[in-house]
């Protein structure tokens, strides 16, 4: 039988509930807002992405109805242009204003907490290693060279097809920058974003003809030590692989 003290996902689940005239009092400090764009300004290179260009004649609902994980992935390498639509449809910007920008996903707030680090493994004209996705200038900027397929299958439980795919793709959240404003069920939200962001991996993937699956089961903190982040402030939370079919 389970300790009490295991049900941290039903006392979380609990504790975070709003319940009517009991909702947390909190005023926003704006001079603290955490910053929105995370960069690497002494990244090893900065590799300029090509502006994404749409086949105009996918079928949207093909695209919703065909839509499915596939686990085994084809030698062939992706182009430079499919991870530049994936990455333009899993968070890029739509709407730029002079003060705010939104992006191809919905966000709690606005306030966008995650990142995307793809882990190259083959992808024409690109380097294998792990890359941070600059949404802001919608290019890549390569953080680690080598090829690191045992270290993310490692981390994903010894699952094979991050070891087979093009690129996987480590979605990590930024806490604070949710936390600012809705404090311990910053949480719920995060996790959502993190949805928004699979579900249109997914659909890219199938519009492009590739194949795709998405990534919960991981040891957090291997893949944590992966990308040199802390775990707490941002941490690892989804994964998702892709590769030609």
């Amino acid at each position: 039988m389970e300790k009490d003290s295991e049900h941290y996902g039903d006392k979380f689940q609990q504790k975070s509930k709003y319940v009517r005239n009991r909702m947390p009092q909190h005023i926003l400090d704006w001079s603290r807002k955490p910053k929105t764009y995370k960069t690497y300004p002494n990244a090893i290179k900065q590799i300029e992405l090509p502006k994404p260009d749409f086949e105009k004649t996918i079928d949207f609902w093909s695209v919703i109805k065909n839509r499915h994980s596939t686990r085994k992935f084809a030698k062939e390498p992706l182009s430079l242009m499919d991870l530049s639509l994936l990455l333009f449809g899993m968070s890029g910007l739509n709407r730029i204003f002079p003060q705010y920008a939104f992006r191809t996903v919905p966000s709690a707030g606005g306030l966008y907490p995650i990142e995307i680090y793809p882990v190259v493994n083959n992808v024409i004209s690109l380097e294998k290693g792990v890359y941070h996705y600059n949404i802001q200038e919608h290019s890549l900027d390569l953080l680690k060279e080598g090829d690191f397929r045992n270290k993310v299958t490692e981390g994903c439980l010894g699952q094979n097809m991050t070891f087979t795919s093009a690129v996987n793709f480590i979605w990590t959240a930024m806490i604070s920058r949710s936390q600012w404003k809705y404090l311990q069920r910053c949480y719920r939200y995060i996790y959502l974003d993190a949805g928004h962001i699979g579900q249109n991996f997914y659909l890219i993937a199938e519009a492009l003809g590739l194949g795709a699956c998405t990534i919960g089961a991981l040891y957090d903190d291997e893949l944590n030590h992966l990308l040199e982040i802390d775990g707490t402030n941002e941490t690892t939370i989804y994964v998702g692989v892709v590769g030609k079919i």
